[in-house]
């Protein structure tokens, strides 16, 4: 079993619990329920040249503890005001060191739209991630079905949220892709070796939709290699590593948006 299969498996008995304390309509009835989600795909056709989701990450499989000496709230506040198009918000507790309260913390201190980034397995899950005040949705296609990822965008998209699908080969684009979907996503790093190069979203630029609005994810380090996957077709980048791997992860993210003001 990789460490994939390991996460989902724990996911499943996750969302299960939760499923047995609380119900769909308790989410319904929550505060965050009836208002009008912020949406990242617009920012990011927006942003000249191109537009970051920066990201909130403690810890991961690959990388084991990266940065848990700084505060969820104070973070995503200041990668709002340095110029992030979303914060992505790992909400994930047994391998990324996240949750749910997080996400809910950092909402209260922004007005930048968030990604909620878990491993999204159930329809449980859509409703919780409009509960806690998230405005974009993470959906993986390694894990899912074509049949669930249909199912679970048209529900997303019911309720007002966004849809990022995240690929990371040929086969889970030909397998799992759906049109409706607001965002693809290509993740550079395998999630059953861990290893990450931005090669694999230049590769698969080739055959994915011209139309499609395109992000690439991990791996990425530099303005350089943003300028070299721009000119591929990619209009936002969603990076955590790069940024939370330093004592201020905002003050880096301010630099890196500096850096491409002043290429004018």
């Amino acid at each position: 079993m990789n460490v994939l299969d390991k996460i989902v498996q724990t996911k499943k008995e996750e969302v299960a619990y939760q499923k047995s304390v609380i119900s769909i309509d308790d989410l319904i009835r929550s505060s965050h329920f009836e208002r009008e989600c912020y949406s990242v795909s617009q920012n990011l056709l927006q942003a000249a040249p191109y537009g970051i989701i920066s990201e909130f990450k403690r810890q991961s499989p690959s990388k084991g503890v990266i940065n848990d000496k700084v505060d969820v709230a104070e973070v995503s506040k200041g990668y709002c005001q340095a110029g992030a198009s979303a914060i992505s918000i790992l909400t994930d507790k047994d391998y990324f060191g996240g949750s749910i309260e997080d996400l809910q913390r950092a909402k209260k201190h922004m007005t930048c739209p968030v990604l909620r980034k878990d491993f999204v397995v159930d329809e449980f899950q859509i409703y919780e991630t409009k509960a806690i005040g998230a405005d974009l949705m993470l959906l993986i296609a390694a894990i899912l079905t074509r049949d669930e990822i249909v199912k679970f965008t048209d529900l997303a998209h019911k309720l007002g949220l966004e849809v990022l699908l995240e690929i990371h080969n040929e086969d889970e684009f030909n397998d799992g892709y759906y049109e409706a979907v607001d965002i693809l996503g290509v993740n550079n790093r395998d999630l059953k070796l861990f290893r990450t190069t931005i090669q694999n979203s230049i590769d698969l630029a080739k055959i994915l939709p011209a139309e499609q609005l395109k992000i690439s994810e991990s791996g990425i380090s530099s303005t350089k290699e943003m300028d070299i996957l721009a000119a591929e077709g990619y209009k936002g980048f969603l990076i955590g590593e790069q940024f939370m791997k330093h004592s201020d992860p905002a003050d880096e993210l301010k630099k890196f948006m500096e850096t491409q003001l002043a290429k004018g």
